[in-house]
């Protein structure tokens, strides 16, 4: 088969393309802390240029790491109360939430011929045994999954400890490493390839400094409102319910889900549900009808549905490096098949 010069670097291209993504999906598990690494870079690059213009790069790259490490490590602790608060409240209401549907559910059920009888009994047993275990108990728990999975906990403590230093030294080196990834462009596609890189790099900016904003200004609506309307855990839910908002209706439904229990366990009435109600819908209108699109805006194409699409895709064929590289990759692919698009409506294919 004889191919001419053009068809032959289109194949070489999809070769080398198709070797890249087979490589990527063979060392997976390997790459997960240099992909998040490199993530983050892309991410955290433009902050540290800026304050490389007013101080040393080293330091400059410091002070946004742990900037970065800082607020991760708050997200984790704004759970902690969460769980410390909402755990005794179960295992004290749990019991006498039965009580009352067994008084006051059961009879109206019966009336249609529904009969409901909850075994109080029963669930206090249940409720005592997974929810009031001491310390020494969940201590020999936590010990004996750490037998059953030792290979998994090294991995997660060698990432944790592997994804700051490789983040470290990508950020140093930025620059230069951008600029010895450009000299293994051909010169002769460098202009057609710096037009399409900008693209994707703006549609993907746009998109992640978007979500970044409408995250902030949810976190604060969710935190004011709960705090109101009287919740004791009014600023991790509300924090937390704003930062999973990145997560489109897994995020709000997770929020919405721990606020609910929160309410009706400090209130123990109609209240904290009514209240919860009220809040997350006012929040979820302001997000869908102004938030989302005056922040991040319509244009750049990428849909809630599609955002939880590409990560459900990709995080199934890749694992946990498919969802890091999940918006970059669907990012490059809109640009493409908007010129593609361009292209064809432009042809003679179309045309004629």
């Amino acid at each position: 088969m004889n191919l001419t010069p053009s068809q032959w670097r289109a194949l070489t291209w999809l070769t080398l393309a198709g070797g890249l993504l087979a490589l990527l999906w063979l060392l997976a598990p390997v790459l997960s802390p240099f992909v998040a690494a490199t993530v983050l870079a892309y991410a955290l690059a433009p902050l540290v240029e800026r304050l490389s213009t007013r101080m040393p790069r080293l330091l400059a790259v410091t002070l946004v790491e742990a900037g970065v490490i800082a607020l991760l490590l708050l997200l984790v602790l704004m759970v902690v109360p969460i769980l410390a608060k909402e755990l005794p409240l179960l295992r004290e209401q749990i019991p006498v939430i039965a009580t009352r549907l067994n008084e006051s559910l059961a009879p109206k059920l019966a009336s249609f011929g529904i009969t409901l009888a909850l075994d109080v009994a029963s669930i206090k047993e249940f409720v005592l045994k997974h929810l009031g275990a001491n310390s020494e108990d969940l201590m020999a728990a936590v010990l004996g999954s750490v037998k059953l999975g030792g290979s998994v906990l090294l991995a997660l403590i060698g990432n944790l400890v592997l994804i700051p230093v490789v983040l470290f030294y990508l950020l140093l080196d930025w620059p230069r490493l951008l600029a010895r990834i450009w000299t293994l462009v051909p010169p002769r596609f460098r202009p057609t390839v710096g037009d399409f890189l900008r693209e994707t790099d703006d549609l993907l900016g746009h998109y992640l400094r978007g979500q970044l904003m409408v995250m902030g200004a949810l976190a604060l609506f969710y935190t004011v409102a709960l705090a109101l309307a009287g919740f004791e855990l009014a600023v991790p839910l509300g924090v937390l319910t704003g930062l999973l908002i990145f997560i489109p209706y897994v995020g709000f439904g997770l929020g919405l889900v721990l606020s609910l229990l929160a309410g009706v366990l400090q209130f123990a009435s109609l209240y904290g549900v009514l209240a919860v109600a009220v809040i997350y819908g006012l929040g979820q209108l302001v997000e869908s009808l102004w938030l989302t699109p005056r922040l991040v805006g319509e244009r750049i194409g990428l849909s809630p549905l599609m955002v939880i699409f590409v990560l459900l895709a990709f995080g199934h064929l890749l694992g946990f490096v498919g969802v890091l590289v999940a918006l970059p990759l669907s990012a490059i692919g809109l640009v493409a098949l908007a010129r593609a698009r361009r292209r064809y409506l432009a042809s003679d294919l179309y045309l004629k």
